[in-house]
């Protein structure tokens, strides 16, 4: 049996992209949109998402998505196309990514990557192992099969074939496990051991600007706050109220923990403005808590752009810097003239 590898999605096949790329990833609430949309406006660039949670069409508010007005200034790219039960990851976003970074590449026009989902930047800029696609016929056996199976006693199965992989990951994390028994069921391999192939890579940039914001606590917590007051101002709870009108099984899921079924509740709010909603909480502890997770999860990607992308310079200061988008498009503008020479030219 033959697999199409996650090394190598639609698109990724063909030519490698090679056109300018400016990489914008960092923590949430650091201003990072803002930042990516004032370079955008100066380079003439597309704003291009690497933001999981963004990958979804339902709640934009939630998920602080680009405002209509703003993606009318300039090209935004792969921004709400995922159906809430749809599984963003990192193979599905980069076979979206790598042909619009290739139609890019052709009108010569930067792309200006902006996002905090680190794993996909990560992929992008280091490549992939070549993990097998598990058949999705198999996907949704296993899946029904476990349905009813606590996620605990399937870390347990998944330690007892491949140690290594289940060593790495949470016994809450049941999707990450999941993959893992796929993995498994369909190649009679571990997973840990696909991961330890070398890497291949997917992009080749004439000119990369690499970035990280990551500004401190101090400043983002207060940040949060305010933009989670903002998101609550402008319709969160309702378009979360619409999200469950018109999937009847997703109060259901959310009181289960049910990320598999509906990873959707991964937006952060999804699961407490549910509760909210069916009367298990009120909107003033909903609030608190969605602000406590919001700011661990900012501590997360802290940790993990410092640690697993140094290569991006990291930026202690918020995308709304003075003089910041200036300064930067000052330091990728001579960058463009010799991505627009084309590899044949640059090597002769």
């Amino acid at each position: 049996m033959s697999f199409a590898t996650a090394a190598e999605p639609a698109g990724a096949t063909g030519p490698l992209a090679t056109g300018p790329l400016l990489v914008l990833g960092g923590t949430t609430a650091s201003g990072k949109s803002a930042l990516a949309l004032a370079l955008a406006e100066r380079l003439g660039g597309v704003v291009v998402n690497a933001d999981s949670q963004q990958l979804f069409a339902d709640l934009p508010i939630l998920t602080a998505r680009p405002t209509a007005a703003e993606e009318a200034r300039v090209p935004h790219r792969l921004y709400g196309l995922l159906g809430p039960r749809a599984q963003p990851s990192l193979g599905r976003w980069l076979s979206l990514l790598l042909p619009v970074l290739a139609e890019h590449d052709r009108d010569a026009r930067p792309a200006i990557l902006v996002g905090g989902t680190g794993l996909y930047l990560h992929g992008l800029l280091h490549g992939l192992s070549p993990v097998p696609e598990v058949p999705p016929p198999l996907r949704a056996r296993l899946l029904e099969e476990t349905r009813e199976v606590p996620t605990a006693v399937l870390h347990a199965r998944l330690a007892a074939r491949d140690p290594v992989t289940a060593a790495k990951l949470r016994p809450s994390d049941r999707q990450r496990i999941l993959r893992a028994l796929e993995v498994l069921e369909a190649t009679g391999r571990p997973l840990a051991l696909w991961q330890a192939e070398p890497r291949r890579p997917l992009v080749r940039p004439a000119s990369l600007l690499a970035l990280a914001l990551l500004p401190p606590a101090e400043v983002t917590s207060p940040r949060i706050a305010t933009r989670l007051a903002r998101q609550l101002a402008a319709g969160a709870l309702e378009e979360v109220e619409a999200l469950a009108a018109r999937e009847a099984e997703l109060h259901d899921a959310a009181r289960a923990g049910r990320t598999d079924l509906f990873p959707i509740l991964k937006v952060h709010g999804c699961r407490e403005l549910l509760a909210v909603l069916d009367g298990r909480s009120s909107l003033q502890a909903a609030e608190a808590e969605i602000a406590r997770q919001v700011r661990a999860y900012a501590k997360r990607q802290r940790t993990w752009f410092r640690h697993q992308l140094p290569e991006l310079e990291a930026l202690p200061v918020t995308g709304e810097a003075e003089g910041l988008a200036d300064e930067l498009a000052r330091r990728f503008a001579p960058r463009l003239s010799a991505g627009a020479e084309g590899p044949a030219q640059r090597s002769a």
